[in-house]
């Protein structure tokens, strides 16, 4: 390790102090993590402009900062099967009947998986309106090394896998192993075993009220400890996001992302749309788009940074419950299932417009109304169990293509770009984790429209 990688390492340590120094301001944590992301920006550009061609000079200075910014996604993933797990369990155990269990679960699955729909239209129709295709696009040494990485990791876990086969695999033959995240599709398990759990919590206090009293204090000491255990994780946000906007801005190529532009500019106008999307929603069962996007500012923030809807399940369930006055129930069972099901960004939009990029490559016309309607279909089936920390995308494009007969080559040619969009990907799949929240809970009747309306529109502190 020479000189030079010393320095800088020397100064990422004293920015991630400085970056600590900001708690005894008492900064909201959004405000810090979107300071870490500013700072982890300017100071990966700064290393790029420091060693400029040493590009063995960056990456050793890079495996170093690593260990902060891997090591924050790998406490995400730890954190993943216990939060879902004990949220959907805790929201359903507390329902008074398993006929509510249906009514509301219905709902938030029937708004998140129609959302889903109507995002892998709207990514259809941007790609096509900007004319995007998979030709052209060149696979390098990194997207060819990436390729074999999905290949590894991902495709072998879905190949040969058709329609009726995804769907058995949800369900949990071995819950332990489903907890322990031994299949591509363990997150849907857990939920299903999470899900008969509270429903049979709810019939043993029907049968037994005093055995199901104390099954119920059991659930609620459990999730107290496992949100005890995010909002510390969650504290780390902050430089987590630092050490992972230091590599994107250190390794990205100016060539790659300007080659790309036209892919970023269009993901970002069909997140746009389904933003508007979601705001009509709203709208239609009588709530505020525009007071709702303020209450749930903080949280939608929170996810854009962090990129991960598995972390913002304890903010978006503070925020339905407290800011938009949605039932813990209810707010509870939208966040969990808004992170593993019908994911609008991730599972709906980005598949769905990869899909349309290939078609004309493989002699494909990709405004063929059967296709289109194939495409969704697929899409949103396909958008079940798709995990919420980093790559849920790619894992629903790995179903996606090879169900509808494409290869995935184009998966890793987006690699140069994947982070820049998937933050705007992972606002998108809370708000509409939140907005199926609230949409159930009017549909219902149950929203606390004195919180809703309420003046205390300080930011949530979050952790």
């Amino acid at each position: 390790m020479n000189l030079p990688i010393i320095i800088a390492l020397v100064a990422f340590i004293i920015l991630l102090v400085l970056l600590s120094l900001t708690t005894k301001f008492r900064w909201s944590l959004s405000l810090r993590v979107m300071a870490g992301l500013i700072i982890g920006v300017i100071f990966g550009v700064f290393i790029q402009f420091i060693f400029g061609n040493n590009l063995a000079a960056i990456k050793q200075t890079i495996d170093w900062v690593n260990i902060v910014g891997d090591g924050y996604i790998l406490l995400l993933q730890m954190i993943v099967m216990p939060l879902v797990f004990v949220s959907i369990l805790s929201a359903i155990a507390r329902l008074h009947s398993a006929a509510s269990l249906g009514k509301i679960g219905s709902l938030v699955i029937g708004v998140l998986l129609v959302t889903t729909a109507i995002a892998a239209f709207v990514g259809n129709m941007i790609v096509n309106l900007f004319g995007l295709t998979a030709s052209g696009l060149v696979q390098g040494a990194a997207e060819t090394a990436r390729l074999n990485l999905l290949e590894t990791t991902y495709i072998s876990k879905v190949a040969n896998m058709s329609v009726p086969d995804l769907i058995l695999s949800f369900l949990p033959k071995n819950p332990f192993a489903e907890l322990a995240g031994a299949h591509a599709t363990s997150i849907i398990g857990v939920v299903i075993f999470a899900a008969f759990l509270g429903a049979a919590a709810i019939s043993l206090m029907r049968d037994d009220p005093q055995n199901g009293e104390r099954i119920l204090t059991g659930i609620d000491a459990l999730r107290v400890w496992v949100m005890k255990l995010v909002r510390l994780v969650i504290k780390l946000t902050p430089y987590g996001v630092l050490a992972l906007m230091t590599k994107v801005a250190a390794t990205s190529n100016a060539q790659d992302i300007l080659k790309l532009i036209a892919f970023i500019t269009a993901s970002y106008i069909g997140i746009a749309i389904m933003f508007v999307v979601h705001s009509i929603l709203l709208q239609l069962v009588g709530i505020n788009p525009i007071r709702f996007l303020k209450k749930v500012f903080p949280v939608l923030t929170f996810a854009f940074t962090s990129r991960s809807s598995a972390a913002s399940i304890p903010l978006s369930i503070e925020a339905q419950n407290q800011r938009i006055g949605v039932p813990t129930a209810i707010a509870s069972f939208a966040a969990s299932f808004g992170a593993t099901i019908g994911q609008n960004g991730c599972a709906g939009l980005y598949p769905a417009m990869l899909a349309t990029m290939v078609a004309p490559t493989i002699g494909i016309n990709p405004l063929d109304p059967i296709w289109i309607a194939t495409l969704v279909g697929i899409v949103t089936l396909s958008s079940i169990g798709v995990a919420g920390v980093g790559g849920g995308a790619t894992f629903a494009a790995l179903i996606v293509l090879p169900t509808m007969g494409m290869p995935v080559t184009l998966v890793a040619l987006l690699i140069s770009i994947e982070p820049l969009i998937d933050m705007g990907r992972t606002a998108l799949n809370v708000n509409g984790s939140m907005t199926a929240g609230t949409v159930a809970s009017q549909i219902l009747r149950e929203t606390n429209k004195e919180a809703f309306y309420s003046r205390d529109d300080a930011e949530l502190k979050g952790a």
